[in-house]
């Protein structure tokens, strides 16, 4: 009981402090082009991996190549880029670039998902204890979501309101549980009948919507949706399937991902294709911009080497990864 009050106290002291009236413009702003942003990271040659935004397609490193990195999750308000992401053992944030670790890497942690919602920043990952446990960071302090008797990781937050949702995972026998976490009181998505993994919590007024996928019989999975707990298939079962990232707008809901060899973005549970299936390709994050779908990947090419792909209302506007790199990753997509 008491962990469950401390959970609630900490989320909901910072919102409090941050639900004034927004300001209001005093202009009609001038119409500019949207700035697509992109996180993720390249796999150079005699380095480990480094943690990379790109704008426009230009690309920014986080990291210097000395410990494995990579930024998972990117967010812009106003004109400050926050990206969630680790490198080594340290979870981290950066912002414009400067980081802030969020453990001091004496344990295993990652950030895998950045949410800024008036002023507060938070971030949703793992640290490494005697087991992985769940937590959420809120303007850098550490919340446990889970408490640490099983191994559990917290995936994707959003912010609505007053309220903060978060989900993720914990470890239940050999199964596992997915799990929504609203204001740090857990609710479970699934019943440990298999496993299961989540990946991305989208919130539009009461409506609460995660992606992910269910490992089913003889080594096969099937990508999900679940509205408010119920889950619906959007995939066939096969050995190869995921949904990445989920994104609402009005009445439309957009999830990206892949099935098979090809990657896909399912509106409304219809499914469309994004690459042809000659290689192999995911669609790992869908953001949604007035009337334009957009969507951060990747796709091998003839050579057998990983690209970042961006895809545009279906259509391929760009394809980057960096000339001393193996390969290279879009994990997250945000479009200001």
């Amino acid at each position: 009981m008491k962990f469950k009050i401390t959970i609630k106290l900490i989320l909901f002291g910072f919102l409090l402090m941050s639900c004034g009236d927004d300001d209001e413009p005093n202009e009609t702003p001038i119409p500019t082009e949207p700035v697509v942003y992109v996180a993720g990271f390249t796999d150079p040659i005699g380095s480990d991996n480094i943690a990379k935004i790109w704008e426009n397609g230009v690309a920014t490193n986080l990291t210097d190549g000395g410990s494995d990195a990579s930024a998972s999750s990117i967010f812009v308000n106003d004109s400050d880029v926050y990206v969630a992401g680790y490198e080594g053992n340290v979870a981290k944030v950066w912002k414009n670039g400067v980081a802030t670790n969020l453990t001091d890497g004496t344990q295993r942690a990652q950030a895998f998902s950045v949410f800024v919602f008036r002023g507060n920043v938070y971030v949703a990952g793992f640290e490494k204890e005697n087991k992985e446990i769940a937590k959420i960071w809120v303007n850098g302090i550490a919340v446990n979501l889970t408490d640490g008797t099983k191994n559990a990781k917290a995936s994707s937050v959003f912010v609505s309101g007053r309220d903060v949702y978060v989900v993720g995972i914990e470890d239940k026998g050999s199964k596992n549980v997915a799990k929504v976490w609203k204001n740090g009181v857990a609710t479970n998505l699934t019943d440990a009948t298999y496993r299961v993994e989540v990946n991305s919590v989208f919130v539009k007024g009461n409506d609460v919507y995660v992606v992910g996928r269910e490992f089913v019989e003889n080594f096969n999975n099937v990508a999900k949706i679940w509205k408010n707990g119920i889950a619906t298939n959007l995939s066939q079962m096969a050995t190869s399937t995921n949904a990445y990232s989920v994104f609402v707008k009005g009445d439309d809901v957009y999830v990206s991902g892949y099935e098979g060899d090809i990657a896909k973005v399912w509106k409304n549970g219809v499914a469309a294709n994004l690459t042809d299936g000659v290689y192999y390709a995911g669609a790992q994050s869908v953001f949604v911009k007035g009337d334009d779908v957009y969507v951060s990947g990747f796709e091998y090419d003839e050579n057998d080497i990983i690209d970042i792909k961006v895809w545009k209302n279906g259509e391929e506007i760009s394809s980057f990864t960096d000339s001393s790199a193996n390969d290279a990753y879009g994990n997250s997509i945000f479009v200001k």
